[in-house]
């Protein structure tokens, strides 16, 4: 297993903000230590104009650069723009791993699925998931999968892909919810499978399999994922109700599918993300739970 990520991601904070830099760091820190896993450690390029022109207008980039905050969630901070660029590229070499066979998980913030086209939100900064199918694309993969599990609507994603041919989307969110989208399907290639606070975790794995296996009806060649690890019981910012085990079976479903699979960091907020984290890629890698 690949593991992307640049420390520098970890410069940028609010005090008080839930998407904050130990998010990232703790979870260094834990996979370093573990003793099951092969890893191989790989810091991103940022992405380039070029690349990012496939999903948000020019004006889009140049306000990445104005110091004023986006919105009461979303703030300006310097440099941002570069650590939302580097975020893309690790979605990028991501991409780029997968397809050569070797699984990859990118492990840097900003996150990205909020970032619609035109607008910065919800902690996103550039819709990094979406940018990675649009380059698949672009470079020769007829057909491409996303497929997300974080608690919150993926509605940037869902806003740069929708309609675009060649990659299907399906996510599995909490409803009602941030951003409050996502209950109904759209454009043809994006679906959606709103959950309802507190459904017991057997009847959300049930609908992670449907939404999964709706993607697979595509016939996709690489799956692109969203792990986001809000879903889980103790997660602050939501009322899931999956445990570590869950993220574990997601892991060892995707495994399952035998396709590439990249994988980028969402959400997850509790002070257990590393260990959630840490399942997943067992699950991933086709190791047992512990």
């Amino acid at each position: 297993m690949h593991i992307i990520t640049d420390e520098r991601c970890l410069e940028y904070r609010s005090p008080g903000h839930p998407e904050r830099p130990t998010r990232v760091s703790r979870t260094i820190d834990l996979l370093k230590t573990q003793q099951v896993l092969s890893l191989e450690w790989v810091k991103p390029e940022p992405a380039t104009d070029e690349v990012l022109l496939r999903a948000h207008p020019q004006a889009y980039l140049d306000r990445l650069l104005v110091a004023e905050d986006f919105d009461g969630d979303t703030a300006f901070h310097p440099g941002i723009g570069d650590h939302a660029r580097r975020g893309v590229g690790g979605a990028l070499k991501a991409l780029e791993l997968a397809r050569a066979g070797k699984p990859a998980f990118s492990l840097l913030r900003p996150p990205g699925h909020h970032a619609t086209r035109q607008s910065v939100m919800g902690f996103c900064y550039l819709g990094s998931i979406a940018i990675a199918a649009l380059h698949a694309r672009a470079t020769g993969v007829e057909r491409v999968g996303l497929f997300d599990f974080d608690v919150h609507h993926g509605n940037g994603t869902e806003d740069i892909i929708s309609g675009k041919p060649g990659i299907v989307f399906a996510s599995v969110h909490q409803h009602p919810c941030y951003p409050g989208s996502g209950t109904a399907d759209v454009g043809g290639n994006c679906f959606n499978f709103p959950v309802a606070p507190k459904t017991p975790r057997e009847q959300w794995r049930t609908v992670l399999r449907k939404a999964l296996d709706r993607v697979l009806e595509s016939k996709p060649q690489v799956l692109g994922v969203s792990a986001g690890f809000d879903a889980y019981v103790r997660d602050p910012l939501a009322n899931g109700t999956l445990e570590r085990e869950d993220f574990h079976w997601i892991g060892s479903q995707l495994r399952e599918t035998r396709l590439p699979v990249f994988s980028i960091l969402e959400g997850g907020y509790s002070l257990d993300l590393p260990d959630l984290v840490y399942h997943y890629l067992l699950g991933l890698e086709g190791k047992p739970f512990k």
